[in-house]
């Protein structure tokens, strides 16, 4: 708690630091930056002016970006699907400094109380180690939305047991992102989830139909041909390849080629789904059953980035709820440790030493999920109450 709380007031020193240079109050700015958010606002501007598939087109969308902060900022491409259009064009209705801390500060909100229910603890002071995360500060400072994707994470598996249909809603929800929902049919499946999965379905296509209505046709062409186009983006280093944290970004920092990394990839998430449905058809526990979750869909994913780390968050909150029941090996409190540093590393000043740590973040959470389900027994009914296999003496 003590280190967390000293690492937190550093972050708030070095963000007001980075605020004050990103005006050039520090030294003169070769060209002016902006943040990530950009992408989302100007994209929202298009959907409220009644061109919303020119959200895809890079040139107007640049545009726009520009006329919404400053002339020769660097381009955010933007390729989310229409349906997070839908909240776009309701955050840029707001000037955009507002929608940009709006934004931020109301999905922070989310993901703490989220996270403070997923722990079961009185009082917001175990905030702090969840606060300091090194990705959360990343996130707000970028204006970026992992912390919507870890609050919907966290409110579905913290439902599941309880609210079926309403956790396969905020499941469903992630279909802005939607390749972050690629284990959720599997493991749903694997622990007879059904009502969950025709909720998750039944959201995705009110989501799909309602952009589909709201914006038309042509955006969804629109978003199918940038889609198609944004593999050359990320396997050709548009985006700096030491901010992924996945195992296809980690074989391209490792100058793999995109056919190599994409094979390494494709094994990868194979034997993590393969895992992951064997832990869920092996332990009942909601708290290794949901940490495996969050911890394998980093893995799985070919893209996902340093600030989707808050996500993990999300399965070392479920992690350290087990604690109740079982004590923390030594060798887990340093994985915790380890966690944070790589975090600071893969966010921070770290990021230049280009090693790939990204995936060692997940690969250690999933670790601790498969030791603890081998320690115990599996369970024979449904619900939070396991019996412990007992240690077996040569």
């Amino acid at each position: 708690m003590v280190w967390c709380s000293i690492l937190l007031v550093q972050e708030l020193l070095f963000c007001a630091f980075m605020v004050a240079g990103t005006h050039g109050l520090i030294v003169d700015l070769a060209e002016p930056v902006t943040t990530d958010y950009v992408s989302f606002y100007a994209a929202g501007q298009l959907a409220d002016a009644g061109a919303a598939p020119l959200a895809y087109d890079r040139a107007a969308h640049y545009a726009v970006e520009q006329a919404a902060t400053e002339q020769g900022i660097g381009y955010v491409f933007f390729f989310y699907p229409p349906i997070f259009l839908l909240l776009c064009a309701i955050l840029a209705r707001l000037p955009y400094l507002v929608s940009l801390f709006t934004f931020e500060t109301v999905t922070a909100a989310l993901y703490l109380w989220t996270v403070k229910r997923i722990l079961g603890v009185q009082g917001w002071r175990c905030l702090i180690p969840m606060a300091a995360f090194p990705a959360c500060f990343v996130t707000y400072g970028m204006g970026q939305n992992a912390f919507l994707t870890a609050a919907l994470f966290a409110g579905g598996t913290l439902l599941l047991e309880r609210r079926q249909v309403l956790a396969g809603i905020l499941f469903g929800l992630l279909c802005y992102k939607p390749h972050f929902g690629l284990l959720l049919p599997l493991v749903l499946a694997a622990g007879g989830y059904w009502r969950g999965i025709a909720a998750a379905t039944a959201t995705v296509l009110a989501l799909a139909g309602g952009s589909l209505a709201v914006f038309g046709v042509a955006t969804w062409q629109a978003y199918l041909a940038a889609f198609a186009s944004s593999q050359s983006v990320y396997e050709g280093g548009s985006v700096r390849f030491d901010a992924f944290i996945t195992p296809f970004g980690a074989a391209r920092l490792m100058t793999v080629p995109p056919g190599c990394a994409y094979a390494i990839q494709a094994i990868v998430s194979l034997l993590v789904a393969a895992l992951v449905v064997w832990l869920w058809r092996r332990d009942r526990r909601p708290a290794i059953r949901n940490a495996a979750l969050v911890a394998g869909t980093m893995l799985a994913v070919p893209l996902a980035l340093y600030y989707d780390l808050v996500s993990e968050m999300i399965a070392m909150a479920w992690l350290l709820r087990g604690y109740r029941a079982e004590a923390l090996p030594v060798w887990e409190k340093l994985s915790f440790v380890a966690i944070y540093a790589i975090a600071m590393l893969t966010t921070g000043v770290g990021s230049s030493l280009a090693l790939p740590l990204g995936p060692v973040c997940a690969t250690l959470l999933l670790g601790i999920c498969v030791t603890r389900s081998l320690r115990a027994q599996p369970l024979i009914r449904p619900g939070w109450a396991w019996r412990r296999k007992p240690y077996a003496r040569a």
